[in-house]
């Protein structure tokens, strides 16, 4: 079933879309969705649904910025403006009473893992697909992190066009090719929120030997968006880490996409 769609306020009085799939009969549990740069949380309706359909309460938000949320199109002053929409998402689905999980989806695995390790009330199980923990520093981004600082004191809404392509996202071309022409994708990102990035990233690889929340990763090996060894950390801190062979970035808009959400739910079902 199609997600129901509401709207709240984020705390600097945003308007944020929200998304929720609800089970036919009674939860065992709820999750928060967070998406990835550029692109929405109606991208995310198939995982939505099968979550619900095997009986978990799922909510997904459109980032600040991104979708059909306030706020300047991909814009941060701070990466705290993106934890302290989800610690009040994250509020409202504690709310429930459920055991609760959060799932996060590139950037959104670097904002829910940030979250994690940023002293604010924790989720009980972390979910991550292909999170953005790492980036592999080439010519472009030398010259962004160098420069970018100097620019952002002038014009932190500097535009940088994304240099993504249909094959990026999946193995299967048609899932890059619908993303492409998505009215809701927002294809640049700002200094400021690159900046942003950056420094969450340097925060998470920091700290992420104190994250306790018990977390499962999935990660395509062939993700030419965020390398694959950006993940290997978790591994090593004892998380239930799955790397897949000749899948892309997407991993749950791959062919066996569903599956791989199965063997999520398998998991989380086993921590509940």
């Amino acid at each position: 079933m199609p997600a129901l769609i509401d709207h709240g306020t984020t705390r600097d009085g945003l308007i944020q879309l929200r998304r929720r799939w609800r089970p036919e009969s009674d939860a065992k549990g709820a999750v928060l969705l967070l998406h990835g740069i550029g692109e929405h949380s109606g991208r995310y309706e198939h995982v939505g649904d099968h979550l619900a359909a095997a009986g978990f309460e799922v909510v997904g938000i459109d980032h600040r910025g991104y979708g059909q949320s306030g706020g300047r199109r991909a814009y941060l002053d701070s990466w705290s403006q993106f934890l302290d929409d989800v610690e009040d998402q994250l509020a409202e689905v504690h709310s429930f009473g459920l055991p609760t999980v959060m799932l996060g989806h590139s950037m959104g695995g670097l904002i829910a893992a940030s979250y994690c390790l940023d002293e604010r009330p924790l989720p009980d199980l972390l979910v991550l697909s292909g999170p953005a923990l790492g980036v592999e520093v080439d010519g472009k981004l030398k010259m962004l992190k160098k420069l970018g600082p100097m620019i952002r004191k002038v014009s932190p809404g500097f535009e940088i066009a994304d240099d993504m392509d249909a094959t990026m996202f999946a193995s299967d071309i048609a899932v890059g090719e619908k993303f492409m022409d998505d009215p809701l994708r927002t294809d640049f990102a700002t200094i400021s929120i690159g900046l942003e990035l950056f420094g969450a990233i340097e925060f998470t690889q920091e700290r992420l030997g104190s994250l306790t929340v018990p977390t499962m990763c999935v990660h395509g090996r062939n993700d030419k968006l965020v390398p694959v060894w950006a993940s290997e950390p978790l591994e090593a801190l004892g998380a239930h880490r799955i790397v897949y062979d000749g899948l892309g970035h997407e991993v749950f808009n791959e062919p066996v996409g569903l599956d791989i959400l199965d063997e999520v739910i398998a998991w989380i079902t086993t921590q509940l």
